[in-house]
Order: structure tokens, then sequence, then C-alpha cells
């Protein structure tokens, strides 16, 4: 190398100072690259300074650095009052249900029957939603509906998480049935259960909550609701994998529709508002279930 060397390129990132060296290697430019374990240096001959200077701008101006995107700022709301009212909603009709009180058979009232739901029966899809055939079944909903209902919560508030849940569950409940024989039969709050996974899986998805700049990330949360779904929903031999698929389906789906309608509201009356809607719509079901 001459003597006489100047210094085209410097920088701490070893690895820009490596692409550069490439460029003023493909330029067939002398060059030489010097590192002393706290930044790069690339010298090249005095009489090709100009030219890998030259050389050096057009890469730059062709290979533009990356600016991260800024990540979204979540508002966390309190998920507990929702999380308390569906524990209240599902125990209370466990209770009437399980005693038959006021005379009625809430089982056979208020589960998915495909032939009445074909029929225009649609508040089964609903009130089916409360129904458990015993301690274990209900046990369990409550656990996994409290969990990925205090995330739902936590995202979008317990008002409009609970009313999205009611809704996509109920959705779950009529696809399930509409896809199966009019035979079937079902009851529980698992397909609300994993259309709260899957409101969260699709709401932070296509809200872009995560750092979007690696595909790992980007599908990250339905690579991680799709694993909960598999390792929570799919066991037991008298497990409803199509209703708790579906119900993850539709949740995701409502997730996404969430996120193209706007700023999830924070203020605490319009989540009450909300929260009082689902409850209406529980409440309606099966007062018409019960008089019919």
């Amino acid at each position: 190398m001459h003597e006489d060397l100047r210094v085209v390129f410097e920088s701490r990132n070893r690895q820009s100072c490596s692409d550069r060296a490439l460029v003023l290697a493909a330029a067939r430019i002398p060059h030489q690259t010097i590192d002393d374990g706290i930044s790069a240096v690339l010298l090249v001959p005095a009489e090709h300074s100009a030219d890998a200077v030259e050389q050096l701008r057009l890469y730059d101006d062709e290979n533009p650095p990356v600016v991260p995107k800024p990540q979204k700022r979540v508002t966390y709301q309190d998920a507990v009052p929702g999380v308390v009212g569906y524990f209240m909603v599902v125990c209370v009709v466990a209770g009437l249900a399980g005693y038959s009180y006021f005379g009625y058979d809430w089982f056979a009232a208020g589960r998915v029957d495909g032939d009445l739901i074909r029929n225009g029966e649609w508040w089964r899809t609903i009130t089916a939603l409360t129904l458990h055939s015993g301690a274990r079944h209900l046990v369990g909903n409550l656990v996994f509906g409290m969990f990925f209902g205090l995330f739902a919560g936590r995202l979008l508030g317990s008002g409009v998480a609970w009313l999205a849940i009611v809704v996509a569950g109920a959705m779950g409940n009529v696809t399930n049935t509409l896809l199966l024989e009019s035979t079937h039969r079902s009851i529980g709050a698992s397909t609300a259960v994993f259309a709260a996974l899957g409101l969260v899986a699709g709401f932070v998805w296509r809200g872009q909550l995560m750092a979007q700049d690696r595909w790992s990330y980007r599908y990250g949360p339905i690579v991680g609701g799709l694993a909960l779904l598999m390792f929570t929903g799919t066991g037991g031999p008298d497990t409803d994998i199509g209703a708790h698929l579906l119900g993850f389906v539709c949740g995701f789906g409502t997730g996404m529709l969430l996120t193209m309608l706007g700023p999830v509201p924070t203020d605490s009356r319009r989540q009450a508002v909300a929260g009082g809607i689902a409850l209406a719509i529980v409440a309606s079901a099966w007062l018409v279930a019960l008089r019919f």
C-alpha cells in the first residue's frame, strides 16, 4: 500500500465498514481497513480518495439507512370489572341451571341445538355460552376465560372487550352449528374463551402493536394464539374442537375489525355502556329462551 493514505470512511459499526470495503473492491480501488477495537477506518491512497468518496456516496444514495418504525403506544386499561362480571354471570347461571330455578330446564332451553337454531332460535348461540355440564367443565372455562379475558380487557377495556367476546362467541357457535349436522348439541363458555384469545391475537396483529420489522414479530400474535389454541383447546374426548377453532377465528376477525373502527375508548362511561350492552345481550337471550 502507498504511504500517503486518506480516511474515506469511519464507523463503530464494523459491518458498515466491511460493506463499503466491498464497494471499493468492486470498483477496483485499493483500500485498507484498520480496526482498533473501538471503531473501523477505511483508508485509500490519496490519488484514489476522490473516486472512493464518490463511489461511497453513490452507495449511500442507493442504500439509505433503515429508520425503524416507532412502536405504537398502548394505553392499558382496567380489566378487573370485566373479569369479575364474567365470573359472576357464569357462576350465577350455573347455580340457577343446576337447581332448575323457577321450574325451568335451563339446559334444554339454552343449549346449542342445530335443528332449533336453524329454525330461528338465535338466542341459543348466546345462552349456551353460560351453561356447563359439571364442576370441572365450569372451573376450566372460568380459569381460562378469566385469563384470556384479562388480556383482552387490558387492551380494549372491560366493556368493549366483553361485548366483543360475547358477539364473537355467538358468531362462533352459529358458524360451528351451520357446518355440522343438524343434530349437533353443545354447551359451554369455551367458544367465548377462545374468542377472547382470538380477539387479542387479531387486535395485536392488525393494530401492529408489536415490532413489525421482522416476520417473527409480524406473525408472532397469530402463531402464539394458534399455539395456545392447540395446547388448551384440543384435549379430551368430549372437546368440541370446531367450536374452539371457530371461536378463535371469529374473535380474530373481530379484533381486526376493531382496529379499523378507530381508537379504543378509554373513558369509563363508554366502557360501562359497552359492558352494559354485553350483559343486556346475555340477559335478553335468557329471557327469550326461558319464555319459549
